[in-house]
């Protein structure tokens, strides 16, 4: 069975590709717009969506952006590829690296970045060094050496990954018909609320939606920089993806916020725990603590004073749930019960004894 059409193929007239552009992919896009059983009711809105990016060839919504990155890497001659990561584009990096045989060097903060992440860019074979330092920091030494060695940058400041990244808006306009009246999304480093706002308004200007979303952008509270004004100079969260205290993206995340007369604000930890555990014991989805930023946020709505009743609502799920696995494992605790190997010891333990 062929591979489904990846995004530089399907939206290929949207994306700033020439025919020196090499046909990248992995498969990614195309990924599950699925309805709410029970959250949706919960907060009284008319449809609710989630948006399974960790359905994508690493687990994440970074391939989208990625294979266009590498994309134009290649077109360009590059032999090397280059990011800072809190673990998704360093997954991604790797992947598409090994895929088109790109030397991938990678720079993560130690001790700050899931083991489920850390692990693919190994598999991968990608050069990881461990920063002891933050994200942000790491990405300063990476804008650095990029103008010192011949290496291409594939973090979200690479304008190619927002190109690819805005696919998604398209993929939801798509299948809904129309734009969602809210689209709730994390924001870490703020490269994804920027490009699915670029998604929708090109997708409105080329008379694909009739309207836009309102942008409902959501931080965790130990790295708000955004919702603070300010810098965070040590960010700390269970949200390892969204850990970042100084955003590449600010500006354009603000831009997005503003012109879509949305929202930026922060839900703390516990909100978002709760909320990944509802998706998963509520919905059946498993996601990364991050993702669930999105749902934690979409749940705060009416505390923040805003009506969603009789609104369509896309929360944009960012990553699967075993890029973390430690999460679960420490706040989705289930208690074994051990039981002999035969049926009526199970039936005992079933029915009590009765």
């Amino acid at each position: 069975m062929p591979m489904l059409p990846g995004v530089i193929e399907r939206y290929r007239e949207f994306l700033e590709v020439t025919d020196a552009t090499p046909s990248v992919s992995l498969g990614e896009g195309s990924t599950p717009l699925v309805r709410s059983r029970s959250i949706g009711d919960a907060v009284g809105c008319k449809n609710l969506y989630f948006k399974l990016e960790g359905c994508n060839p690493t687990g994440s919504f970074k391939d989208r952006g990625m294979v266009m990155a590498i994309a134009k890497a290649l077109e360009a001659g590059r032999t090397r590829i280059i990011c800072a990561s809190t673990g998704n584009t360093s997954a991604s990096a790797a992947a598409y690296g090994a895929r088109y045989q790109l030397e991938t060097l990678v720079l993560v903060p130690a001790g700050e970045i899931a083991l489920g992440k850390l692990a693919q860019a190994m598999a991968y074979g990608a050069r990881i060094l461990a920063v002891n330092g933050s994200f942000d920091q790491a990405l300063s030494a990476v804008r650095g050496i990029v103008e010192l060695m011949d290496i291409e940058l594939v973090n979200s400041v690479n304008p190619y990954r927002i190109q690819g990244q805005k696919t998604g808006a398209f993929e939801i306009v798509d299948e809904l018909g129309e734009a969602p009246d809210f689209l709730c999304i994390p924001v870490g480093n703020a490269g994804n609320i920027t490009a699915y706002w670029k998604g929708f308004t090109e997708y409105q200007s080329k008379g694909r939606a009739e309207s836009t979303p309102r942008m409902m952008g959501f931080q965790a509270a130990g790295a708000a920089p955004i919702v603070l004004g300010e810098p965070v100079a040590r960010p700390e969260t269970i949200a390892t993806a969204i850990r970042i205290g100084n955003p590449a993206s600010w500006e354009q995340a603000e831009a997005a916020r503003d012109e879509s007369k949305g929202m930026i604000d922060m839900v703390d930890d516990n909100e978002i725990v709760d909320a990944y555990l509802r998706l998963a014991r509520e919905e059946g989805i498993f996601c990364e603590p991050a993702s669930a930023a999105s749902v934690a946020g979409l749940l705060k709505l009416p505390e923040l004073g805003v009506d969603v009743s009789g609104k369509t609502i896309v929360c944009i799920l960012t990553g699967n749930g075993l890029k973390d696995p430690g999460t679960a494992e420490k706040r989705a605790l289930v208690e074994l019960e051990y039981v002999e190997p035969d049926i009526d010891s199970v039936m005992n333990l079933l029915t009590g004894g009765k």
